[in-house]
């Protein structure tokens, strides 16, 4: 099944997540920013007071619209990252699982969450970030094969599936359920067989639908 430092643990932010992230203070001006993570190719810049207590956090993207013309208010580029930072600050804990960041980043629409803990900040994670844990937890990145089947929301439904494969000897690598538009559950499977066809006939022949690959006899 999917990959994790851990077997049987959730993947969590702390195996993702880029440790000692570059940071700066609310006192360098606008310019000094921008050149910074020109310089070492990143889009996020937590911002520290001289505590070291995180205090908010500046973006590429804010720098490009703090000194646009077309801003309502454009600020020089002398001007000071504290005016413009974004504050409080989003965070994530180390131990929080990889999916309720990446929940929290959808549902705030943000694209990087600051990792913090009780000695302060630790790390930062951002959207590509979450985007490669995740493929790495449905185990694209193997050689492999992908199976998508509707199952009726019955139990045993799915005990008899990974039956059926495993009576063919194929292993599972990893497992995603979501709901299905029409009804029931829809699973989608990375299989250790490059070659899915044969399982899918089986599959359809044990009276399973089938979806992925296109199968004429569940149709």
């Amino acid at each position: 099944m999917g990959d994790s430092k851990e077997k049987g643990k959730p993947m969590l932010v702390r195996e993702v997540m880029h440790p000692e992230p570059l940071a700066i203070g609310p006192d360098s001006s606008l310019e000094d920013a921008y050149a910074l993570m020109q310089e070492r190719r990143i889009r996020h810049l937590p911002v520290l007071d001289p505590e070291g207590r995180l205090i908010g956090i500046v973006t590429d993207r804010d720098l490009r619209l703090a000194t646009s013309a077309l801003a309502e208010r454009p600020w020089k580029p002398e001007a000071r990252v504290g005016e413009v930072m974004h504050s409080p600050v989003i965070t994530a804990d180390p131990l929080d699982p990889i999916e309720s960041a990446a929940r929290t980043m959808r549902e705030e629409t943000i694209g990087c969450l600051p990792v913090i803990d009780e000695t302060g900040l630790v790390g930062i994670v951002t959207g590509v970030d979450l985007l490669d844990a995740m493929l790495k937890m449905t185990g694209v990145h193997k050689p492999s094969g992908r199976l998508e089947i509707r199952l009726p929301d019955r139990p045993g439904e799915l005990s008899r599936l990974t039956g059926l494969l495993s009576e063919r000897r194929v292993n599972i690598q990893s497992i995603l359920s979501y709901p299905d538009p029409e009804d029931g559950t829809r699973l989608v499977l990375r299989v250790a067989a490059l070659d899915t066809r044969p399982l899918a006939e089986a599959i359809c022949g044990a009276g399973m639908d089938v979806v992925w690959p296109p199968h004429r006899s569940c149709r």
